[in-house]
């Protein structure tokens, strides 16, 4: 290999850290989920409802202070105002307001009587709280099948300890996705259920290269202690396992720098989700298989050793 980041032969004792990064991770996931209840998210215009307008000026790339200043001084409460693609495309976001449809399309009228006709008016919607409610219904529905697709999977393809321990550390880098919008309010919207749908794509698949190795190697060192498996089977994944995040951050952090700010909070999102997805392949899907009892004398170890035994 011409790159290589991690040596080809490491001994890191990962499984030694067990007792402080399982505990660690338990308490970051119940302080997640306190502060999704106490703070609660800061869910965008696709959850609340409200008016989306998409303009394009006509004289230039868009000031989009000024922008902020006139529309904020109509009194609509909530409103959020960025470029959009190109410079002189912005999208206008207004939380939705008292009075039903006719309030939203008195709010639309406003705007338009503001800004004039030196804008080009590309889109308008409004989005309703009926809507709203079904589309925060079918996403969370979404990371439930998707997770319960993920136990069903692992169970068949493994033993049922890796398909707990699957779902854990997928549980786990969810929970922890939600508790960072949580404490930095980033506006959530539909596309942070796509990011957090794809952390579960890239978790698993993390998660599956450990325990596909581990399942090899069991078959292989019959005698071997199971922490020292485990150890073993994570040191050559690790490579991998770096390569993988390290190129899919550059990405992302590219995405985040220069992408705009539309999709901002979405590759934030994804660049967490990436290096906590990394974090419990390694210290949270591994560990727990000892703690649910993974061993050799059971599962998939106990009956590749028989066959190997009796071939």
């Amino acid at each position: 290999m011409l790159l290589r980041l991690v040596p080809e032969d490491t001994h890191i004792g990962f499984m030694r850290l067990r007792r402080f990064t399982l505990p660690l991770s338990a308490a970051l996931s119940v302080l997640s989920i306190v502060l999704f209840f106490v703070v609660g998210l800061n869910f965008g215009i696709d959850f609340k409802g409200g008016s989306l307008i998409e303009i394009q000026t006509k004289d230039g790339p868009a000031d989009v202070a000024d922008l902020r200043e006139r529309i904020g001084a109509l009194g609509l409460g909530d409103v959020q105002i960025q470029e959009f693609g190109a410079p002189d495309e912005v999208l206008i976001r207004v939380v939705e307001q008292e009075g039903g449809e006719h309030a939203q399309q008195a709010v639309i009228a406003k705007i338009r009587s503001e800004l004039g006709d030196t804008v080009e008016y590309r889109r308008v919607e409004i989005v309703g709280p009926t809507v709203s409610a079904e589309l925060a219904r079918t996403g969370t529905i979404a990371v439930l099948v998707a997770i319960f697709a993920i136990l069903v999977y692992i169970w068949f393809r493994f033993e049922w300890q890796f398909a707990v321990g699957a779902v854990i550390a997928t549980v786990h880098d969810v929970v922890l996705t939600i508790g960072l919008f949580a404490v930095l309010q980033l506006d959530f919207a539909l596309s942070s259920i796509a990011a957090i749908l794809t952390i579960v794509g890239y978790s698993l698949n993390d998660t599956v290269v450990v325990y596909d190795r581990v399942r090899e190697n069991t078959r292989r060192y019959r005698k071997m202690p199971m922490p020292e498996l485990l150890d073993l089977s994570v040191n050559q994944t690790l490579s991998r396992t770096i390569m993988t995040s390290l190129t899919t951050l550059l990405a992302l952090v590219a995405l985040y720098l220069f992408g705009g700010e539309v999709i901002r909070s979405f590759v934030f999102a994804m660049i967490w989700g990436i290096l906590v997805g990394t974090y419990s392949s390694i210290y949270v899907a591994a560990p727990v298989l000892l703690f649910l009892g993974a061993s050799r004398d059971g599962g998939a170890a106990s009956t590749a050793a028989t066959a190997e035994s009796t071939g």
